[in-house]
């Protein structure tokens, strides 16, 4: 299987360099679902030189019932310097993000990045293809971005529980990929499906490059896949963090280089790996 140039050890990012941290304003904080919120900021140009894949380290506020203490590591959903915008799509599940369902447009909002090397699109892979499900679509939704930049092809295979929380649909649409979705209440969303989908995919039009977010489940099914036809492909890793920065070693995991296991700070040399050397937790 080609494996991808990555960063070693003390190299991590950021990918352009470049953190900050800044004070942004509230322009709108709306529901996208049930159980899904997109914040839109008014940033500063100088937070805005993003890569696919990053991530913000937010400084959640504090509320008469939420008094978050840790800033709360978020991926990097929208970005645009022409705008002056930052989006973060989340789900309200803890003390964090409650706090943050709290902001109103006008409100001040302290973050700190973009943090955390990116995904990466080699000149040579012109057909993409992506499989995320929830909000995994969200790491995932810059790399439909930068692929309409590049004028390149994609495939977003996106995963739900139902049709009522799928998200980014036409989000990926606009930008031109090619949306395929896949639902456990329809019965679709199960790995011998979605392995049936991919092989169709490689064998119609080609696949140069895969790229996942986060599932175990989906890790290990495109590991599989890319072995055998020797397709590299990269994955974001959602991993609990404190600094955000690489000190405190909190998100440190387990990677399979070349058959020797070593020890990396998500944080700092990912959150974005090669899919071979990703393990299974």
């Amino acid at each position: 299987m080609s494996l991808i140039q990555r960063h070693s050890a003390g190299e991590g990012s950021p990918a352009n360099g470049t953190t900050h941290e800044v004070e942004t304003t509230v322009k709108s904080n709306t529901p996208v679902n049930g159980e899904y919120r997109l914040l839109t900021l008014d940033a500063p140009q100088s937070v805005l030189d993003c890569k696919p894949g990053q991530f913000f380290h937010i400084l959640c506020p504090v509320t008469m019932a939420e008094q978050p203490y840790l800033r709360r590591p978020m991926s990097i959903y929208g970005y645009s310097a022409e705008k002056g915008e930052l989006q973060f799509l989340y789900k309200v599940t803890g003390e964090g993000t409650r706090a943050l369902a709290t902001l109103t447009k006008g409100d001040k909002l302290n973050v700190l990045g973009p943090l955390g090397v990116g995904f990466t699109i080699q000149d040579d892979w012109q057909n993409l293809l992506l499989l995320a499900r929830g909000v995994g679509l969200a790491t995932l939704a810059p790399l439909a971005q930068e692929a309409q930049r590049l004028n390149r092809k994609l495939v977003a295979i996106c995963s739900a529980r139902n049709e009522d929380v799928l998200m980014s649909i036409d989000h990926f649409k606009a930008l031109g990929a090619e949306v395929i979705t896949v639902t456990d209440a329809q019965g679709t969303s199960d790995l011998e499906n979605l392995r049936e989908i991919i092989e169709n995919q490689i064998a119609d039009h080609g696949v140069d490059v895969m790229y996942t977010c986060g599932s175990n489940r989906m890790l290990k099914l495109l590991q599989e896949i890319g072995a055998k036809h020797d397709i590299p492909g990269e994955i974001a890793l959602e991993q609990q963090m404190a600094c955000g920065l690489g000190m405190c070693q909190c998100c440190v995991r387990s990677f399979n280089r070349n058959g020797t296991i070593t020890q990396e700070r998500v944080c700092r040399e990912g959150p974005v790996f090669g899919i071979e050397e990703a393990m299974a937790w």
